[in-house]
């Protein structure tokens, strides 16, 4: 389910205030997934579509005091919600679209995305922009803190065909943009899909 700029905003906006108290439990969720991406200390890391900020402790302590962390977001609430939990001391915040992010062409060693994919309003032109920003070789982390099917049954509703995280469509999508899928992980816990920067 895609969406575009103003529905994203509006959505996010009406939820920002409580967002983390709604999803107390997901800490160890994200720490892990920020562990399968391989981090090391130096390392500079993008976290697109960063909301609160959930991602940015782990990302911090994965890459140390020497590397960069950044936190890209489109609404300004969910950005002033991680400056509230003081999330802006892991990472430096940005309001941004990923669809034109201001940064730098291989600007980063990798990318992670909870929760993003569905909220894009042009997949495949976004997933280029986010490959635009990281070096050759380097990784995309698409995660989420439950599963597809935990995700459906927890907004009443079914799992459809053209679900943009199935393993057919996200395959291809990412081949499309100049990601090649290195791993997939579709379970009631997590959903984490692992690519690299092809060239």
């Amino acid at each position: 389910m895609s969406e575009d700029r103003t529905h994203v905003q509006e959505f996010f906006t009406a939820r920002a205030a409580d967002w983390d108290s709604r999803f107390p439990d997901d800490g160890p969720a994200y720490a892990a997934a920020v562990a399968e991406l391989g981090l090391r200390e130096g390392d500079r890391v993008l976290d697109a579509g960063c909301g609160t900020g959930r991602a940015l402790p782990p990302l911090r302590a994965a890459v140390g005091a020497s590397g960069t962390v950044v936190g890209a977001d489109l609404t300004p609430a969910m950005l002033q919600a991680a400056a509230r939990a003081g999330r802006d001391k892991d990472g430096h915040l940005l309001l941004a679209d990923v669809g034109a992010l201001p940064l730098r062409s291989g600007a980063f060693d990798a990318v992670f995305a909870a929760g993003l994919i569905a909220h894009l309003p042009q997949p495949s032109e976004n997933l280029r922009e986010l490959r635009r920003v990281v070096r050759r070789g380097g990784l995309l982390a698409l995660f989420h803190p439950i599963g597809r099917a935990a995700l459906a049954a927890r907004q009443g509703r079914q799992i459809t065909p053209g679900d943009l995280r199935a393993e057919p469509n996200l395959r291809p999508l990412l081949a499309g943009a100049g990601w090649r899928m290195t791993s997939y992980v579709d379970e009631d816990a997590r959903f984490l899909t692992l690519a690299v920067r092809e060239d």
